[in-house]
């Protein structure tokens, strides 16, 4: 290899390496910017809570029809397409007793939970593994415990659904838009685009402005939330009088989603 070669490639990869730098320090100055405390903007009726929590009541919930207002209530809130051939996108979905809770499986289950339908949907962790692997900090932490996430961040990388314990996400292989209704169902919340990942909030975007979560409000009193570090909330209380359990607890995540079996 001659001088001029060498010298061409030793810029080269000198100029490379540089442009890396600056752009990762532009993500990373950007992204430090963008998930500041306060990234949903939150009213005089905004609902506060050191740690937002949620419990299930699932012994209210008779059969899997039960759940389908409240699935319903949630997609319609955030504009969730229905998307066929087994691409759909899901925020609250329902599964088995066995694939929703493998630690607490047991051969003596008693027939109603065992075939029971359980709700399912982002758990919120205290310890959030999708955060840490998360390159460009489009799922991050806010400090009321929602992990939300900024749409037009996600680059589809798709390493929030690998860290994820719980199936909690979706990737939209499809343009999610063209399976939307016209008008939308909620112009108030925005829409996604092909090639991004989505999933619960927490309704955060509602908590914001005083609402609770439609979820919550669709169940009737069957689905608790509160601040869990508040020991006269109605989260707190329901926990301390009755039996639950979480999903995968051994990983320690710290789930912030609870059921009442």
């Amino acid at each position: 290899m001659n001088k001029s070669r060498r010298s061409f490639l030793k810029v080269a990869g000198i100029s490379a390496f540089a442009l890396s730098t600056s752009v990762a320090s532009s993500l990373s100055a950007t992204a430090q910017a963008k998930v500041a405390p306060g990234s949903y903007e939150k009213g005089a009726s905004a609902l506060h809570a050191k740690r937002w929590a949620m419990v299930i009541d699932t012994r209210r919930f008779l059969t899997a029809k039960d759940y389908k207002p409240i699935i319903e209530a949630c997609h319609r809130a955030h504009n969730v397409p229905n998307i066929p051939d087994d691409q759909n996108i899901k925020w609250f979905w329902l599964d088995s007793f066995e694939h929703a809770f493998p630690d607490e499986m047991n051969e003596f289950l008693d027939n109603r939970r065992k075939r029971a339908s359980y709700p399912l949907l982002c758990n919120h962790c205290t310890n959030p593994p999708c955060v840490r692997v998360c390159p460009t900090q489009a799922t991050y932490k806010m400090e009321d415990g929602i992990v939300a996430m900024d749409y037009h961040r996600c680059i589809g990388c798709r390493f929030c659904m690998a860290g994820c314990p719980y199936g909690a996400r979706s990737f939209n292989f499809k343009d999610p838009r063209k399976f939307l209704s016209n008008p939308v169902p909620n112009p108030a919340f925005p829409t996604r685009m092909i090639g991004v990942v989505e999933k619960c909030t927490f309704c955060a975007e509602r908590l914001a402005v005083g609402q609770m979560p439609a979820c919550v409000e669709a169940s009737g009193g069957k689905i608790l939330f509160g601040d869990l570090a508040d020991p006269n909330s109605t989260v707190r209380k329901a926990l301390a009088e009755n039996y639950s359990i979480r999903r995968k607890p051994n990983l320690g995540t710290q789930p912030g989603v609870y059921y009442l079996i």
